[in-house]
């Protein structure tokens, strides 16, 4: 199924068309008289040889300059010229009765007759430049003609992308427009939904075998790290049983592919293909390994009540690690951009918050560094502790925010609260911190400050406050506690505390 060359961007024109020009008098003497035979170019020549300056689909123009005399009534000088054009692809000879020639001489008609080349009389008063001329003003308004078609079928398939039944819908509009059959494989490889007139057997089992030539196959485990074979092409094209095939692959790994079948060629037809893959693509992407479908049910799940830890298995494997980021230039995060970094982080549990954008990790998902953002990360959690976690990671980015490097992790080594009943260091962090439990801002600002080893400036960056409101607030902590904030044992205690 090899592919056949690109035709030009810009539509070829019927010969019928050009002929039909009564300005250029143009007259068919021999050849078939194909009303489909298409002109993509005009071509001037006086070669005695003019393949090897020949595209294909030229309508060659010549006055004859190249004839001998003495060939003039030989057949065979015009049986060479003219097999050598229709072996180059020439689509019709046009031929000069002036200057040179008064008449179209006999034996080119006859050769043109026996090669089935289209061949016409040009007049003297019809200039090459003219005919030239004329081929390129019919070929703009069959390319405007093409545009306007294919932007009223992005409108129809748009449309059709907005309906309740959205996919059946895509596949109506698409059948119709190119006026043949359109079809969705499943990634079972199995038609889910067809639309159109069906074409014969043989190029329905075509075209579901080049559906399965671009749906990339399952990666086998077996050989997983060993070198994998070339992705599939995401589209491929074939000629079969005098239908056009084509078929598209709607994502990554083994998903959904779009099949088409028309019985015309026209060049808009791929494009207008290719929008209904897309706008496919989008309605079908979600299906393809069913995740969409699992984090749907996981958040109806936990709207209806359930625990963390009864819905984890839905979104991965665990455990999980929490993610907090902020762009390090300073302005606000916006959707487009936290849902990059989401992709970037390979995730697509990704929350805007008003302060920062939170990523929830599963598992072997370690974050490194990313470039345009500040990120705090937390230690590897159950489903039960992602609170804990969330918390962990909010307070790592205003410590990498504070020192002004790119990523902070939160530290898992053992530490001496691990010595102290968690019932019994939450009982005390409760009676300790109890004079500012009305003030959160108080605790958010002493915490940051400590933990930044009382820099007011650092805690200024991290809380985007200026640093005499760090100096007012810790002198209000500090008169609140009535400890003396400049003891080592006093942060060190009030640190265990905030800890919990």
């Amino acid at each position: 199924m090899s592919e056949p060359a690109p035709p030009p961007p810009t539509p070829p024109v019927p010969l019928s068309a050009l002929l039909a020009r009564e300005d250029l008098a143009l007259r068919r003497v021999a050849g078939p008289a194909d009303p489909d035979t298409a002109i993509h170019w005009a071509h001037a020549s006086e070669m005695a040889d003019p393949y090897p300056y020949l595209l294909g689909g030229e309508l060659l123009l010549t006055a004859g300059v190249h004839i001998p005399d003495a060939a003039a009534d030989s057949g065979a000088y015009f049986d060479v010229y003219v097999s050598r054009i229709v072996a180059a692809g020439g689509a019709a000879l046009g031929f000069g009765v002036a200057p040179v020639h008064d008449t179209v001489p006999g034996a080119l008609v006859a050769a043109c007759e026996a090669y089935g080349l289209p061949l016409l009389e040009v007049p003297p008063r019809t200039t090459f430049s003219g005919v030239a001329r004329a081929v390129w003003e019919l070929m703009a308004q069959a390319r405007l003609a093409e545009l306007r078609r294919v932007a009223e079928a992005q409108r129809s398939l748009a449309a059709a992308a907005a309906r309740p039944d959205p996919v059946p819908s895509v596949l109506r509009r698409l059948a119709r427009r190119v006026e043949g059959w359109a079809v969705l494989y499943g990634p079972d490889g199995g038609a889910v939904a067809e639309a159109g007139r069906a074409p014969e057997e043989r190029a329905r089992t075509a075209l579901t075998g080049l559906a399965r030539v671009v749906r990339p196959a399952e990666p086998d485990p077996a050989t997983a790290g060993a070198e994998q074979v070339r992705p599939a092409p995401a589209s491929a094209t074939d000629t079969v049983a005098a239908y056009r095939l084509a078929a598209y692959a709607l994502g990554p790994g083994p998903g959904f592919v779009l099949g088409v079948a028309a019985p015309g060629r026209d060049t808009g037809d791929h494009t207008i293909a290719s929008v209904a893959a897309v706008l496919l693509s989008l309605l079908t992407g979600e299906q393809h390994s069913g995740t969409g479908a699992a984090r749907t049910s996981a958040l109806v799940r936990l709207l209806l009540g359930a625990a963390p830890g009864e819905v984890a298995a839905l979104l991965g494997a665990g455990p999980w690690t929490v993610v907090h980021a902020r762009p390090d230039s300073g302005t606000a995060p916006d959707p487009v951009a936290a849902s990059a970094l989401g992709t970037a982080l390979g995730s697509p549990l990704v929350d805007l918050a008003p302060d920062a954008v939170r990523v929830l990790l599963p598992a072997g998902r370690v974050p490194d560094g990313q470039p345009g953002w500040v990120l705090g990360v937390s230690d590897a959690v159950s489903p039960a502790d992602w609170p804990a976690a969330d918390t962990r990671a909010a307070r790592a980015l205003a410590r990498a925010r504070a020192a002004r490097v790119p990523l902070v992790r939160h530290g898992g080594r053992p530490g001496l609260a691990r010595l102290v009943a968690p019932d019994e260091a939450e009982a005390h962090a409760r009676a300790l911190l109890a004079p500012l439990t009305d003030s959160p801002a108080l605790v958010e600002t002493l915490r940051t400050w400590l933990a930044l080893h009382g820099s007011w400036d650092r805690t200024a960056v991290a809380l985007s406050v200026h640093r005499n409101t760090v100096r007012q607030r810790v002198a209000r902590c500090e008169a609140l506690l009535g400890a003396d904030l400049d003891d080592p044992d006093v942060r060190m205690e009030l640190w265990f505390a905030l800890r919990q």
